[in-house]
């Protein structure tokens, strides 16, 4: 039997680089709302799902403390 684990079809590569062109330019650069679109929810995720909100919380009042307010 032939090993063809790791081929992919033209349709399939093709397939696959119309998903990967989502949210480029020409010049194959991502505009960065759209960067930041991809990033965000997973950061918030990540945040909420690792108590990363309370350090934030936790820091910024520190610092409002050392600055008097």
């Amino acid at each position: 039997m032939a090993y063809t684990a790791g081929r992919a079809t033209p349709r399939a590569q093709g397939r696959l680089a119309a998903i990967a062109a989502v949210g480029t330019r020409s010049g194959d650069r991502r505009h960065p709302l759209v960067a930041a679109a991809m990033v965000l929810p997973l950061a918030a995720v990540l945040a909420v799902a690792f108590g990363g909100v309370d350090a934030v919380v936790v820091q910024a009042s520190s610092v409002a403390g050392l600055l008097g307010r």
